[in-house]
């Protein structure tokens, strides 16, 4: 299972910005892996590993290309610079938002990922946005980084990252009250109001683990 310390060792940050002429926020994800950076860049882009730690993705793997997470986003790849960054679109619906993957090396065999999920600000977003927080999208990418996490580690696909009866579980509990715990931080570091940002944090575990149904 998920090593929640890796969790507790994510750093998390919330970041005002623009994309494309358009007002943004920046919800962010950095860790580090003990691997060099052009594996974490396989890892990370490779077909026949991601599903190791991802779902599946198909899809041309090249800057212009298409892609389609299965069950979930798909997207073009805006930019895609081996083994250093790539930006895509993540397309859900209507709902256009981007993600950025920047690797940084940091020694020979240990690398940080650093991983910025864009949404425009909008109306609707801003509703979104006041119900859940950052740990809206920021939970699910901690737990796809924990699955890259336990891949590189051992091997092993890590199972229940995104199985509803598993993040409801104990060990899923814990992952993901880690997880929401440390976006309140950022959400209160961003200067959330302490009520509000804790309304965020339980609707958010609250969703993940399925107590909200």
């Amino acid at each position: 299972m998920g090593d929640v310390s890796f969790l507790g060792a994510v750093v998390r940050r919330v970041e005002d910005t623009e994309y494309n002429g358009q007002k943004a926020r920046a919800v962010v994800a950095s860790a580090a892996y003990p691997t060099n950076i052009e594996d974490l860049w396989d890892a990370i882009t490779n077909p026949e590993r991601i599903p190791r730690w991802f779902s599946p993705v198909t899809g041309d793997f090249k800057q212009g290309g298409n892609y389609q997470v299965q069950g979930n986003a798909g997207g073009t790849i805006l930019e895609c610079e081996p083994p250093r960054t790539f930006v895509l679109t993540w397309e859900m619906g209507a709902d256009i938002t981007w993600v950025r993957v920047t690797l940084t090396a940091i020694s020979e065999e240990g690398c940080s990922l650093r991983l910025e999920h864009i949404a425009p600000v909008t109306e609707d977003g801003e509703k979104f946005w006041t119900q859940f927080g950052p740990g809206a999208v920021g939970v699910g990418w901690d737990l796809s980084l924990l699955g890259l996490h336990q891949m590189l580690r051992d091997g092993q696909k890590m199972h229940g990252s995104d199985d509803p009866e598993i993040l409801g579980s104990e060990i899923g509990k814990s992952w993901v009250n880690t997880s929401s715990d440390g976006w309140k931080k950022a959400n209160l570091d961003y200067g959330a109001d302490e009520a509000k940002a804790e309304e965020s944090r339980v609707a958010t575990t609250n969703f993940y683990t399925g107590m909200g149904d």
